[in-house]
């Protein structure tokens, strides 16, 4: 699983010219799950995202994370993470889960989080989605389970 964690003022996910989901200061993750993803995975990555601290304190340090300042996650289905451009010029995608197992695996992801006590929203998986992103810092970083 890899995730690309982006601290956000704002974010919103539009599908067919629709506002579905959106979010003020918090995070927005990125997720791509692979073959050879479990559930461990994404419990491993749950507990790693709530507790990260990437908010800036009173001292302008990143000493906070999404719990201390009370913010909220969109996490959005992304299987182009899961892509190999290592040959030619097309990536390929065989690496990534097929849908049924992806969903099942984000959706347990998104639910782990939850227990953190976090809002989290969601796009809709496997739908043409627009993704208005307004990055703080920028700050961005890329995680995986650790495989």
């Amino acid at each position: 699983m890899k995730i690309v964690v982006q601290r956000v003022k704002e974010a919103s996910v539009l599908v067919e010219k629709k506002i579905v989901s959106s979010i003020g200061k918090g995070m927005v993750f990125l997720v791509g799950v692979e073959k050879n993803d479990s559930v461990e995975d994404g419990e491993i990555l749950a507990r790693k995202v709530s507790g990260l601290r990437i908010f800036e304190d009173s001292t302008a340090k990143m000493n906070l994370s999404i719990l201390d300042v009370q913010g909220e996650i969109l996490a959005v289905s992304q299987f182009t993470l899961c892509s190999d451009c290592k040959k030619g010029r097309r990536p390929g995608f065989d690496n990534a889960m097929d849908p049924e197992g992806a969903k099942k695996l984000f959706d347990h992801f998104v639910e782990c989080i939850k227990k953190y006590g976090i809002v989290v929203n969601t796009g809709i998986f496997q739908a043409y989605m627009v993704v208005n992103i307004v990055n703080d810092g920028p700050v961005t970083f890329i995680m995986d389970s650790g495989k």
